[in-house]
């Protein structure tokens, strides 16, 4: 905790006005297929101490039904079945939301609480404790730059550093909410403090971010402190500035326990990885200190007409050098249409065992894999419930309850 303070008492600043962004959003564009560094060497990463990560993402959607509402005990009853349930699939390691738009779902001086949390306790610590009880392996996921809406953070009590800096430099805004800008050093150190928090106060075995990193290709989201840096290349100066930030992250975590794993987890097309979120991803997978778990979300069927799954696979294979590649899938999107997927949009609709295939494949390649999301796995619907009794039966595995 007095590492925290003193990062408080560090975060004094001077203010300039917002200025607003114009330009079309990341999450707005259409993605474009790349595989630019299928050329790396591919040395064999190091090999972790741990088992073949199966995992599974629990979102802060999931907490307005586990938190809202409820009480601790609750809480704690609904925690236990869901982990059971993780553990009963073969599953050995969960990434629980506790920071997505600024906020905390555990205790903080630095962050207010989660907006889904209206009782009096400690969201992390009954979390960590059940899911170290089914033997799961806990790491805390942290959305690094993305805030609340303006109007959310205005409303918050001044003893909170984002609400100190609205209206200033540190802060933009880009489709309705507030996001900190990684090229302020007091923006890392505060983003670090934070992770700092979570380390000093539970036991949890990492820390996991993931795919949002810049916002917006406008240039007028960082104007000011671009100029000021003297640097002559925008998307360059940008990538810096996140592997500044991811750096300094991975140290906290491993300052505090070299045992602890760094995760991160990008989108799956590399192309609007390092090109529209200025996320270097070649550098963090191939050299040391940047991170230990690389998850791309490999949300694409076989058809998909701009990363099919095969060979972006591949692609991810033949760039992770330092890193331990685990592969993100996507059961949200079983019987669904692919809206982004050109002709392969009802490959989802059409074909019931994608998911199972693609577990089947990652298995085959010796790789380890992460679920999005804990609802989206264990949906009661009949097509995924089949999905659900395949891929219990690829991972020797007993099928969860039902």
């Amino acid at each position: 905790m007095k590492t925290v303070l003193c990062v408080l008492l560090c975060l004094l600043l001077t203010a300039c006005t917002e200025r607003p962004a114009t330009a079309e959003t990341y999450w707005q564009q259409e993605i474009v297929h790349l595989q630019p560094f299928a050329d790396m060497p591919q040395d064999p990463a190091p090999e972790e101490a741990d088992s073949t990560v199966r995992a599974v993402w629990i979102p802060v959607m999931q907490y307005s039904e586990w938190l809202t509402g409820k009480t601790e005990a609750d809480f704690r009853e609904t925690a236990a079945e869901a982990f059971a349930r993780c553990a009963d699939f073969g599953l050995n390691t969960v990434f629980l939301h506790m920071r997505a738009y600024g906020d905390a779902y555990y205790r903080s001086e630095l962050f207010p609480p989660g907006s889904y949390l209206t009782g009096d306790y400690d969201p992390l610590a009954v979390l960590t404790e059940e899911a170290h009880r089914q033997g799961l392996s806990v790491h805390a996921w942290v959305n690094p730059l993305r805030l609340q809406t303006p109007e959310a953070l205005a409303a918050l009590p001044e003893t909170y550093p984002t609400r100190q800096w609205l209206g200033t430099e540190h802060i933009r805004t880009v489709d309705g909410h507030c996001w900190l800008d990684p090229a302020y050093p007091e923006v890392r150190e505060l983003i670090c403090a934070g992770v700092q928090e979570i380390l000093d106060g539970y036991a949890v075995d990492g820390i996991h971010i993931d795919d949002y990193f810049y916002p917006t290709q406008d240039a007028a989201f960082d104007a000011e402190a671009f100029a000021e840096s003297g640097a002559s290349d925008l998307a360059e100066w940008r990538r810096g500035n996140c592997s500044l930030l991811v750096k300094r992250l991975y140290d906290t975590v491993k300052a505090q326990d070299k045992r602890l794993i760094f995760s991160i987890s990008p989108q799956g097309n590399l192309k609007t990885d390092y090109e529209v979120q200025y996320a270097d991803i070649p550098l963090w997978c191939k050299e040391p200190g940047y991170c230990d778990w690389m998850i791309p979300q490999l949300y694409y069927g076989f058809d998909n007409a701009v990363c099919p799954f095969t060979e972006t696979l591949q692609a991810w294979q033949s760039l992770t050098v330092s890193a331990k590649l685990v592969v993100g899938l996507a059961p949200y999107k079983i019987g669904s249409t692919d809206k982004w997927a050109g002709t392969g949009s009802e490959e989802w609709l059409t074909c019931e065992t994608v998911l199972s295939e693609e577990v089947s494949a990652v298995q085959a390649a010796g790789l380890g894999m992460a679920f999005y999301s804990y609802a989206a796995l264990f949906a009661p619907d009949a097509q995924v419930t089949a999905e659900r009794e395949r891929i219990a039966q690829i991972l020797d595995k007993k099928g969860p309850p039902a």
